[in-house]
């Protein structure tokens, strides 16, 4: 399993970066207090993001695997079903919900 980036291990890194521009002989500028980063007319960021934009992944085939699950299907399909319960099925009572999920009444159902 692929471990999570916590936040921690983002302002590490940010800060790596941050120190890797200033050493570079980058500077920072002082932003007032209130100024926003985007421009007025800009659309919404989520807009720009493109989704699905690396190619698809080509699939490999175990011809071991794949024959080893359709045996166990075949196997499978060739058993006798279960026999059914003689005994007389009872009916059982199920409640009826509205929309917001608040019960409304109750009903007897028989299968």
């Amino acid at each position: 399993m692929k471990k999570t980036v916590s936040k921690a291990d983002i302002r590490r890194e940010l800060h790596r970066q941050t120190e890797h521009f200033l050493r570079g002989g980058g500077e920072v500028k002082e932003v007032p207090r209130g100024l926003s980063g985007r421009e007025p007319g800009d659309p919404p960021v989520f807009l720009n993001h493109k989704l699905f934009i690396e190619p698809r992944a080509p699939r490999t085939l175990v011809p071991e695997v794949v024959a080893a699950i359709e045996s166990r299907r075949k196997e499978a399909s060739g058993r006798k079903p279960r026999p059914k319960d003689k005994r007389a099925r009872r009916p059982r009572r199920e409640t009826i919900y509205d929309d917001f999920g608040e019960p409304l009444r109750r009903i007897w159902v028989e299968d």
